[in-house]
Parts: C-alpha cells; sequence; structure tokens
C-alpha cells in the first residue's frame, strides 16, 4: 500500500494534465461565428491597414530609399 502512494502523484500528474488541455481546448469555443471585440478590433486594424497602404506605395515612389525596405 505504501508503495502505490509513492506511484500515486506520478500517476496523477500526466492524467491532470490531459484533463487541464482537454478543458482548455474546449472552452475555446471552436465552431462559434460569433464575432467578439477581438474579431471587430482585428477587422477594423486590416481595414485600416489596407486603406494606408497606397499612401505607403505612393510615399515611397516619391522618396525611394526611405522606406522599411531601404
Amino acid at each position: 500500500m505504501q508503495q502505490f502512494l509513492y506511484i500515486l502523484p506520478a500517476l496523477i500528474c500526466p492524467v491532470g494534465m490531459g484533463l487541464m488541455m482537454w478543458f482548455m481546448m474546449r472552452g475555446r469555443g471552436h465552431g462559434k461565428t460569433v464575432d467578439g471585440p477581438e474579431e471587430q478590433e482585428l477587422a477594423r486594424l486590416r481595414a485600416e491597414v489596407a486603406a494606408l497602404r497606397p499612401q505607403a506605395a505612393a510615399f515611397e515612389e516619391r522618396h525611394p530609399g526611405t522606406g522599411p525596405t531601404a
């Protein structure tokens, strides 16, 4: 019986880790299509970047060698 108590923590650790991983993956909400605030902010930022790209290209044409690739 006492030997079992020594092995018990070694058995509980991987089982507990597996359960925690399962609960975390389950709680992420895979398959949901509801947009949260993060997704809305990301869409807004992507639209802002898309709107600024032509301005950056025009600036690079006027001032060659000053962009991030210089």
